[in-house]
């Protein structure tokens, strides 16, 4: 198992803070979920104040701080000093958006920011596409830990290029990796640990369910199977059929 950073996230599911009806249904929700880290915006901490954060230091959980709704690399880097403080962690989910309706990461100021921010001891979580070459220069930059998304943020359209994440995962095997963004449904997070990843991060699939405390018990399930079928070693897809009962001893009439 792959730690992030040195530590080891059990179960491997990180869960977003934004969105939910009450605080109330957040705290059930995370309960529920078992949840091992909570993403928190600096912008919605500053919008909830102390009760907010009094709910989140109540989980138990590690907080994962994030720049979501940054554009620029300088915008960032100043978000996430300020979380730094705020949350007194090292930890930072980095983004750096580049496009408004598809919410796709800037890869430019993205890798800027990465490098600046790994600088200055940061434990960056760069939230990325698929894309191999861009994954080297993060790494390089300083980074430790990938974050490629499954789809656009709050889409819930899942895996959309499986393709691609199953070539980055093999491409750096030894790198902690995080499906995040896009995940709508408990079997795209199974499949995603299927595949060989080493948590999933969702927010909107459980804050804007019908009911986000049993969504967020589903997805707990999901991720569950999904870890232990990636441990089981499954069997490879097959082109023909292949029958499961032999035909040595049949009786042939």
């Amino acid at each position: 198992m792959r730690d992030f950073y040195g530590i080891t996230l059990a179960p491997p599911l990180m869960l977003g803070t934004a969105q939910y009806p009450s605080p109330a249904v957040l705290e059930a929700a995370f309960r529920a979920s078992g949840a091992s880290v909570a993403t928190v915006s600096l912008r919605r901490e500053g919008g909830q104040g102390q009760g907010f954060w009094k709910v989140i230091k109540g989980l138990g959980v590690h907080v994962l701080p994030n720049t979501a709704g940054c554009h620029s690399a300088r915008e960032a880097i100043t978000t996430a000093q300020m979380a730094r403080d705020l949350f007194e962690t090292n930890w930072i989910k980095l983004e750096v958006i580049g496009h408004t309706d598809t919410l796709q990461p800037d890869p430019f100021g993205l890798l800027e920011a990465t490098e600046a921010l790994a600088a200055d001891g940061f434990e960056v979580f760069p939230y990325t596409t698929e894309d191999q070459v861009l994954a080297a220069y993060l790494l390089q930059a300083g980074a430790k830990v990938l974050m490629p998304w499954g789809a656009p943020i709050g889409s819930g359209l899942g895996l959309n290029n499986r393709y691609g994440l199953k070539t980055l995962r093999a491409a750096f095997p030894d790198v902690p990796m995080v499906i995040d963004a896009g995940l709508g449904l408990p079997s795209h997070a199974a499949h995603a640990l299927e595949m060989g990843f080493d948590a999933v991060l969702l927010n909107t699939a459980v804050a804007q369910a019908g009911d986000p405390v049993a969504m967020a018990r589903a997805f707990a399930l999901a991720v569950e199977a999904g870890q232990s079928a990636h441990a089981a070693d499954p069997m490879a897809p097959r082109d023909m059929a292949h029958p499961s009962t032999p035909v040595v001893g049949k009786a042939w009439l």
